[in-house]
């Protein structure tokens, strides 16, 4: 596959002209390209530029509100709302975090409901910025339906990711992000555009038959759960935390408002942060969760999660990014209005 070389900071621009091209004005162009292009410094091909036409199309269609300017509000004492004004998340998330973080401080937990937001990216963003200021957190949001129900053949879940970061005091956070589907659907995107297989048990085809076709499950098949029943009950939660719980949609009620222009679905997400200074071990708890660490990190070959993020960091910062030509193409244009 041929590719082309860009910077971070090419990458960047080009993210942000292709947005403010089409519809987004500088604030929410802005605030898409620093996480489409994180995504890319950390290697994380499918959250980042790749994202950038579906963006595009929802801004083109009038799905999303390129020009949103969120709300923020306080439904209790630790409970923070972002409407999103019908706009990306990326802003909307910006627009909540200080509240969060304020809240979380004085109440030792706290929570942040966003509404009315176009969530396409990576969870680990909000998570691993929550930890840089000392706080745990999660993070939860839906989809579109891609994943049957055990013993089903119907999608009725997201792919449901899910993310937690613990602090580290004068070391990076630890960081993992994970979808509650075998695989995140953009790796099957992925797969299918480059004529890559999928490992079996990644989804079935429209007639319910186990296969590694990425296409055959993109088109009229379904994604299935990690861990058969397991994986689809934290999907199940993800629905309830990220949907009925905070007044937002479902997976399959996203998917019904829809307008099929590619891009990304309305609905919520949950973020919850609790402060670890709060919690009764103040002085301790950050070389007690070291421990657990170390003792993981003893055995050859275990790393922590987030670490190839954060190595992946390095290189891209010093020579920057491969983007497939085709893609480079097609966002060229998008920048150019053709």
């Amino acid at each position: 596959m041929q590719t082309v070389s860009m910077t971070l900071e090419e990458a960047h621009a080009l993210a942000v002209s292709c947005l403010q091209r089409n519809g987004a004005d500088a604030e929410n162009a802005r605030a898409v390209a620093d996480i489409v292009t994180a995504a890319e410094r950390d290697l994380c091909h499918s959250h980042g530029l790749f994202r950038i036409p579906g963006y595009v199309a929802s801004l083109k269609s009038g799905k999303a509100n390129g020009k949103a300017r969120p709300a923020v509000s306080e439904l209790a004492a630790g409970v923070v709302r972002v409407d999103g004004d019908d706009g990306f998340a990326p802003l909307a998330l910006e627009a909540g975090r200080a509240p969060l973080v304020a809240r979380a401080r004085a109440n030792g937990i706290a929570a942040l409901a966003l509404n009315n937001i176009y969530h396409f990216a990576a969870l680990w963003p909000e998570t691993e910025a929550l930890a840089e200021q000392g706080l745990a957190a999660f993070a939860f949001t839906a989809a579109f339906p891609y994943v049957v129900a055990p013993g089903g053949r119907t999608p009725i879940f997201g792919t449901n990711p899910m993310a937690f970061a613990w602090p580290r005091p004068g070391k990076h956070p630890m960081v993992f992000d994970q979808a509650s589907s075998t695989m995140a659907r953009g790796e099957i995107m992925l797969a299918a555009r480059d004529g890559h297989s999928v490992p079996l048990g990644a989804g079935i085809d429209r007639d319910g038959k186990d296969t590694t076709d990425p296409k055959a499950i993109l088109e009229g098949g379904a994604q299935l759960a990690f861990g058969g029943y397991k994986g689809a009950a934290l999907a199940m939660m993800v629905e309830l935390l990220a949907g009925a719980l905070i007044g937002d949609r479902l997976s399959f009620e996203a998917e019904a408002e829809d307008n099929g222009d590619g891009g990304p679905p309305v609905g919520g997400e949950l973020i919850i942060a609790l402060d670890p200074a709060r919690f009764g071990d103040a002085g301790g708890f950050a070389a007690h969760a070291d421990l657990l660490f170390e003792r993981m990190l003893a055995d050859e070959g275990v790393r922590l999660p987030g670490d190839r993020r954060r190595k992946a960091r390095e290189t891209t910062a010093r020579d920057g990014i491969r983007v497939p030509e085709s893609l480079s193409r097609t966002l060229v244009g998008l920048a150019s209005g053709t």
